[in-house]
């Protein structure tokens, strides 16, 4: 084994959307800084998770809004989507696999790469594991960021699980070929997107939910709206079960799920499409979308006195607390951006956060003061207050800030708003006989949104205006002047600020 010792500015580990944006943020303010990665540089989201994932779903979507309409619906017929063209383009997204236009775009922007498993080896300083066995040791002459984002989690205690061999997110969105059946194991956000995909490309899809519904972080709405389209859409919808054995006797035949039903109950569940969920269950392949956890069991954390495997509790800076060499504000040179501080386990919250993160870089490593106020240019407030997210489901679900149950929890004194999205011209426009549903969480102390939620076709460009509501703290006065376009979905933010205001 060899080993070499280089010094850099910053050293960021993991390649992903989070760690290239640190990068991107700290080479600007003339930091030398080199990106550490074991995989391919883009990460998760551009060959395992978002970009394959929305791919998918894509073609779902433009196939569904043009049966939604009166002449396109004749034009389209009986007609499906083609799975050859559909994973062809997915895998154009993901250029095939391969990370070759990322790697240009770091040498273009003045971003170094150093390709191995990357693990602290103590303050400011990290060691690099190559394929071939041979080492470097990079220092840092003022930060570290852990942007290794996070894995998918699956059951301990199942028997059978590992033989099974079953897909997480990565083999769900990169399959080459289309499952005859299909078993989607857990009602987030993984399962409900992947649900419709591969029921869409033709799989007979059946998802297991143990409790009794889908989206349980959204309005009860979003979930109820979604389950109803997937069931439109043919997937078998089963509430209130339990998978406890699976087994793949060849490991590479079809897998058998025995089932349960949870708490005694009579195993369809709320809700459920009257197929039981107790017995078994024979499919082609098994999908679990049951949460993630960090990549941070062996990251070396223990050698800066913290615990391996965990989430990383960060500052609003996204500074690492309690690790060694660090006393004091001058002290701090570890931070923890994206998924492994478990803020908001989304993409552009972690690029948002990698942004506040190289700020606060830069501002230290010229010993210029952070301001970590609220809505400071130090601190990432947003990812408690202005989160948002969609789900590219059918309907689509796109929702920002908090939900009534979760004002409420926060001692807030809030009402709600809800508003039939298809009853505003622009929607009837855009499908006939739309169907939808808006929601808005009013703060009747401080008079501004803090939270919406939009369930319905083509709502993900809603969004925006929700989120520059929430963020922005908008007055309801104020808002009522901002005017919506007609004939336009978005007319419906009109209906929902009459509501409020009367």
């Amino acid at each position: 084994m060899t080993s070499t010792a280089e010094e850099y500015d910053v050293i960021v580990l993991g390649a992903g959307p989070t760690g290239e944006n640190v990068a991107d943020r700290t080479v600007a303010a003339g930091l030398r800084t080199v990106i550490v990665e074991a995989e391919l540089v883009g990460g998760e989201c551009s060959y395992w998770a978002c970009m394959p994932s929305k791919a998918l779903l894509r073609p779902v979507a433009a196939l569904a809004d043009a049966r939604a309409v009166a002449g396109s619906r004749e034009a389209v017929g009986d007609r499906r989507l083609d799975p050859a063209a559909v994973l062809a383009r997915r895998n154009s997204f993901t250029s095939d696999w391969k990370d070759d236009g990322q790697v240009e775009w770091l040498r273009d922007t003045g971003i170094e790469l150093v390709r191995g498993h990357g693990r602290l080896a103590g303050v400011r300083t990290v060691t690099v594991e190559a394929e071939d066995g041979s080492e470097r040791v990079l220092t840092a002459r003022h930060a570290v960021a852990v942007c290794t984002g996070s894995r998918p989690v699956l059951p301990a205690h199942v028997p059978g699980l590992a033989e099974a061999h079953p897909w997480t997110n990565r083999e769900a969105t990169g399959s080459q070929t289309v499952p005859g059946r299909l078993a989607v194991v857990g009602g987030g956000v993984v399962g409900v997107e992947m649900a419709a995909a591969w029921r869409a490309l033709g799989s007979e899809v059946v998802l297991l939910v143990r409790g009794d519904g889908l989206l349980p972080r959204m309005e009860p709405f979003a979930g109820e709206l979604v389950a109803e389209g997937l069931r439109a859409a043919g997937v078998d919808l089963r509430f209130g079960t339990e998978v406890t054995a699976l087994e793949r006797a060849d490991g590479s035949g079809p897998v058998t799920l025995t089932l349960a039903a949870r708490d005694g109950r009579n195993g369809d569940g709320k809700g459920g499409d009257g197929q039981g969920g107790t017995g078994t269950l024979t499919v082609d392949e098994v999908l679990y979308a049951t949460g993630r956890a960090p990549r941070t069991a062996d990251i070396g954390l223990e050698q800066v006195g913290l615990k391996p495997g965990g989430w990383l509790e960060v500052d609003d800076s996204c500074t690492v607390l309690g690790v060694d060499g660090a006393e004091g504000v001058d002290g701090a040179w570890l931070y923890a951006v994206g998924d492994v501080n478990r803020r908001a386990l989304l993409t552009h919250q972690g690029k948002y956060q990698a942004r506040i993160t190289g700020a606060a870089i830069a501002a230290r490593a010229e010993g210029r003061p952070l301001d970590t106020s609220r809505w400071g240019a130090h601190s990432a407030s947003a990812d408690l207050a202005g989160a948002p997210q969609v789900v590219f489901t059918q309907p689509e679900v796109a929702a920002v800030g908090l939900t009534r149950a979760a004002a409420e929890a926060a001692g807030l004194r809030v009402r709600t708003v809800d508003h039939e999205i298809g009853s505003v011209a622009g929607a009837s426009l855009y499908a006939d006989g739309y169907r939808g549903r808006a929601r808005v969480v009013f703060d009747l102390d401080r008079q501004v949104i803090v939270g919406a939620c939009l369930v319905g076709p083509g709502v993900a460009e809603l969004l925006h205006s929700a989120t520059v509501a929430v963020v922005g703290e908008v007055p309801i006065d104020r808002l009522w002047h901002a005017v919506p376009s007609y004939p336009t979905i978005s007319e419906v933010w009109l209906r929902l600020l009459e509501d409020c205001r009367g």
